[in-house]
């Protein structure tokens, strides 16, 4: 099993949890080698049959080639590769530096472009071997202020669709495309920011370990289209069906459920350079109700006060 994103989020706890119940060989990828030898470790201590650290970005061509060479060279071929790695953007489009808006979509899209490149051919030899794509709801609705995140997510949709349908003459090659609803994970802390408030995940949020337990599943029983997450659907009927009624409640709603009342620096977060220290399963969001709950009744307090001090 290769997986990228390996250091922090849903690639770490698939990591863990594959590696606690398959005992699997493991090949770790991501940018920061800090956190990867820390979850190498844990793997190998969890039952791992073995758990190898790549060091690298997936907009490196070259490097994912090596990773996936050395694999094949050392266990004979790679049976399933989960692409976890991506990156995200607050705010405005015209606030957000281009930069920073060109390399989400570079590492989000492109990056699952070079993986792709580099493990299906050798799968395709072999007629064998699954590739996870992990997308997002986000990827097909709009919300306001994610342009960089949405848009790739959307591409990579595309890609998923277009990978499945040119594969289709290899039976034993599935490409699997899952379309995850909010998750906790660090990914909002690390966040490029020009929003000026701290985004967080709307609820439902599921764990990222939960997220991996039905990743399992997916690796277990490979199938086209994988929705996590009770409310996608709901949000794709309405984008969908009513556009004009999505659109004039989401930016309110959006608002208030997917970013904080406290201000944040402007910040370019992980997106041209990794945060270690950062990296973790959880992002300590929970189930995302109650902070959201705890900002409604400080607004709501908030405007009393006002109303009192004029009076």
């Amino acid at each position: 099993m290769l997986v990228t994103g390996a250091s922090s989020g849903i690639g770490r706890a698939l990591c863990l949890r594959l590696a606690a119940e398959r005992g699997d060989h493991l090949v770790l990828l991501a940018r920061a080698p800090g956190p990867l030898d820390e979850v190498a470790d844990r793997c190998r201590a969890a039952g791992a049959a073995s758990a190898e650290v790549c060091p690298a970005d997936v907009l490196d061509q070259a490097a994912l080639e090596r990773a996936v060479g050395a694999t094949v060279a050392r266990l004979g071929g790679i049976d399933a590769v989960v692409h976890s790695a991506g990156v995200v953007a607050y705010g405005r489009f015209d606030q957000v530096p281009a930069e920073v808006w060109n390399r989400v979509l570079e590492t989000n899209v492109l990056g699952a472009a070079n993986l792709a490149r580099a493990v299906l051919p050798e799968m395709r030899a072999r007629d064998s071997g699954t590739l996870v794509l992990l997308g997002s709801v986000i990827g097909q609705i709009a919300v306001p202020n994610m342009s960089a995140y949405m848009v790739s997510k959307w591409a990579l949709h595309a890609l998923g669709r277009e990978l499945q349908l040119d594969n289709r003459d290899r039976s034993g090659v599935r490409v699997s495309m899952v379309a995850l609803g909010s998750v906790d994970t660090p990914i909002y802390a690390q966040a490029a920011n020009y929003l000026g408030r701290q985004g967080r995940p709307p609820p439902p949020v599921y764990s990222a370990d939960r997220v991996a337990r039905r990743l399992v599943g997916v690796l277990d029983h490979p199938s086209k289209r994988v929705n996590i997450g009770v409310a996608n659907r709901a949000m794709r009927l309405g984008f969908s069906l009513t556009p004009g009624l999505f659109d004039a409640l989401v930016g309110p709603l959006f608002g208030t459920v997917a970013s904080g009342r406290a201000t944040a620096p402007e910040t370019t977060g992980n997106v041209l350079q990794p945060q270690p220290e950062l990296e973790d399963v959880a992002g300590g969001h929970g189930y995302g109700v109650r902070a959201i709950a705890t900002d409604l009744a400080t607004g709501a307090l908030s405007g009393v006060q006002r109303v009192l001090g004029r009076g």
